[in-house]
């Protein structure tokens, strides 16, 4: 994603970013506002159609398709643009994703905040964007406006007043997307993101993805919204396009062997 103004070189505005954070105060005196967060427009037509959808109220979105086209980054961006705005119901964004994905959370080193902040380091990265702060989820998760759950705990909970965005859900099981559906409680809206190419329960022969069942279900409802992500939405650089272009063509032209 680029902004309205010039786009610098990373290297540039890491160097930048990092002596801002220097010079700013740690005891949490700069409050995040509506104000400091960046305006993004849509670069393809399948972000537009999500910036279009989301403005209209929808409240079922599914966001599917090739990696690198932003799903994610739009998805947390016009989530938490809606809770900073004073005059919508939505206090929180709250973000779901399996923390390992073979859901031995348990087995891994550390104590659960430890363990699951490996899996927030994505978020880290796009609020610091959004707001040009390192501290920047950090802040908003003090504040109460972001929390992020994995599926491991999640049964019995519900989430009023917020929106709810489901990342990398191709790495849940029909069990753990159902689930999280009967999560949702009032006035809540849900986003889901998705690959079907990256899903890592094929590594793990006692699970698999329940995408694909999941997005089939939905297309029956007519609260729900669907787009599919093309290469032609990748954003994130030209090699990664290119890389992902090469992909379809030989797997299209082994299809058979």
């Amino acid at each position: 994603m680029v902004t309205k103004k010039s786009v610098q070189p990373r290297e540039e505005l890491e160097q930048k970013d990092t002596q801002k954070h220097r010079q700013q105060p740690t005891n949490n005196a700069l409050k995040l506002k509506l104000d400091h967060l960046k305006t993004f427009e849509p670069l393809t037509e399948n972000q537009r159609k999500f910036f279009d959808a989301y403005t209209r109220g929808d409240y079922f979105i599914m966001l599917t398709g090739s990696a690198g086209t932003g799903k994610s980054f739009i998805a947390c961006y016009k989530a938490i643009q809606e809770v900073f705005d004073k005059t919508s119901s939505f206090k929180r964004v709250v973000i779901v994703r399996s923390a390992v994905q073979s859901r031995d959370v348990g087995f891994t080193p550390g104590s659960l905040e430890e363990k699951l902040s490996l899996y927030e380091q994505p978020y880290m990265q796009i609020y610091h964007i959004l707001f040009n702060r390192r501290d920047a989820y950090e802040q908003l998760k003090e504040a109460g406006k972001i929390e992020f759950v994995s599926t491991s705990f999640i049964r019995g909970m519900s989430f009023d007043d917020s929106i709810i965005i489901v990342d990398e859900c191709q790495n849940l099981n029909w069990e753990e997307l159902s689930t999280i559906m009967t999560r949702v409680g009032y006035r809540s809206k849900i986003i889901f993101c998705g690959d079907y190419r990256q899903t890592d329960l094929y590594r793990n022969n006692k699970d698999k993805s329940g995408l694909w069942k999941f997005h089939e279900v939905a297309k029956t409802m007519q609260s729900s919204t669907s787009i599919e992500f093309t290469t032609d939405d990748i954003v994130r650089s030209s090699l990664v396009k290119d890389f992902l272009i090469a992909v379809d063509k030989w797997e299209n032209s082994n299809k058979n062997t």
